[in-house]
């Protein structure tokens, strides 16, 4: 056996072995990524070879969106943003048979995107939506369950923290701006199929009919989360426009978003200590991800391990869709027990040459790929967005699994459908010549 094969087989059995332990990701990627390069060379040069990728991974001058957009993110999420465009939600849509779960799937399409994270808007939406909904007649896990596949969409509609790490992991070959604008049509996609799982839920289950709303009321509410809605034009139309860099608007996103605080009132001086700390532990966290992350994709690029793979599946499989399902079933199970960050850098490398030798657009596999992993974030075991959202509920995680069910067909569904129709993510980038 060569070394070579050595070298991959003890890099993800003890990535694996460290995983099922319950050691944290992070720290299982860097452990057996210096496992694997001690084989090599000595002890010493390898865990120095580790400590200089996992530096210069980050030296990176887009990486510096991800902590503005994270403290953006915070901003929004104590800024009193998440009410008004609920309210704005209900007076457009929450007159139809059912329409509490529409306005929770719209307000988390909007609150997601306009914040680039899930996390945010699992928490601020459903906080709201969960006790609203109850009052109406729905039960609290169908609620969680909407709430936790909605906030994904956020990831999908630009900004995006998770299309900026891959286009930083696809090295070059997917622009910022192509991703952000490719993510509009997939997001929404996504949104209508759950609205059509709601929409046939509320019949059976005779949910309550809001109640219809005046022009007036529908005017009011809309210039209320006007200036909300506001950013996602100045940010994106920005980075299209060439205005200025994602890096850039993510700065622009946090200066915005202050002054929308501020002027709402929704937050104090004496709040920014607290919304500071929050920003810094998250951006510690997924830096420490990607770093790590960073140093094994150095090791696959080291041990030739995207070109061993491409081989393989290439003369394993001779058609191009079964290759394409196969990738797909591996990241939706990958995304079961892996978050998206260091899936999308470790995976990436491998996937990446085997679609794009098949003729895969780099865009179209990045946005196939993060909502693929957006699936991960809503099943156990690992999945975050399902363990917040029950939380956040308040219910136990089994009570969500029944109701989630229908909701996690349809994004299958989607996704099986966006990575078969590449025009679906490439229209708009292919329209604004990106």
């Amino acid at each position: 056996m060569s070394i070579e094969i050595i070298s991959v087989l003890l890099l993800f059995i003890s990535f694996f072995a460290l995983l099922a332990y319950g050691v944290p990701v992070a720290f299982c990627i860097g452990i057996s990524t210096t496992l694997t390069i001690v084989i090599n060379i000595a002890a010493l040069p390898a865990i120095t070879t580790v400590a200089q990728r996992m530096t210069t991974g980050i030296d990176s001058f887009a990486l510096l969106a991800i902590p503005f957009f994270v403290l953006a993110g915070e901003l929004m999420n104590r800024g009193g943003i998440a009410n008004r465009l609920i309210n704005f939600a209900k007076s457009l849509i929450g007159s139809l048979p059912g329409g509490l779960a529409y306005v929770n799937i719209l307000a988390a399409m909007l609150f997601g995107a306009i914040s680039g994270s899930a996390v945010a808007a699992a928490s601020a939406i459903g906080s709201v939506m969960t006790e609203r909904m109850e009052e109406e007649g729905y039960p609290r896990s169908f609620s969680a369950a909407l709430n936790i596949t909605s906030s994904t969409t956020g990831l999908l509609i630009p900004p995006s923290n998770v299309l900026i790490v891959y286009a930083l992991a696809s090295g070059g070959a997917a622009s910022v701006a192509s991703l952000f604008i490719a993510g509009y049509i997939p997001g929404i996609l996504v949104g209508l199929a759950l609205m059509i799982v709601a929409a046939i839920a509320a019949r059976r289950g005779n949910y309550a009919k809001g109640q219809s709303v005046a022009i007036g009321t529908l005017f009011t509410d809309f210039r209320k989360a006007f200036f909300s809605l506001l950013m996602l034009v100045i940010i994106v139309g920005g980075i299209v426009q060439g205005v200025f860099t994602a890096t850039e608007a993510a700065a622009v996103a946090v200066l915005y978003a202050a002054i929308l605080g501020f002027s709402y009132r929704t937050i104090s001086v004496s709040d920014l200590p607290i919304i500071l700390l929050r920003s810094a532990k998250t951006t510690a966290i997924v830096m420490f991800l990607i770093c790590t992350s960073m140093a094994m994709s150095w090791l696959f690029s080291f041990e030739s391990i995207p070109q061993l793979m491409t081989g393989f599946l290439l003369e394993t499989v001779s058609n191009p869709f079964l290759i394409f399902l196969l990738i797909n079933i591996t990241l939706l199970v990958v995304g079961t027990f892996m978050d998206m960050t260091p899936a999308i850098l470790i995976f990436t490398p491998i996937f990446l040459p085997v679609v794009t030798q098949l003729g895969m657009d780099p865009v179209h596999f990045g946005i196939v790929m993060v909502l693929n992993l957006c699936i991960g974030l809503c099943t156990p075991p690992v999945g975050t967005i399902l363990f917040v959202g029950a939380g956040v509920a308040k219910i136990s995680v089994a009570e969500v699994i029944k109701p989630l069910m229908p909701f996690l067909i349809a994004m299958i569904g989607v996704l099986f459908l966006i990575t078969f129709f590449e025009g679906i993510s490439l229209w708009l980038p292919r329209l604004f010549g990106l």
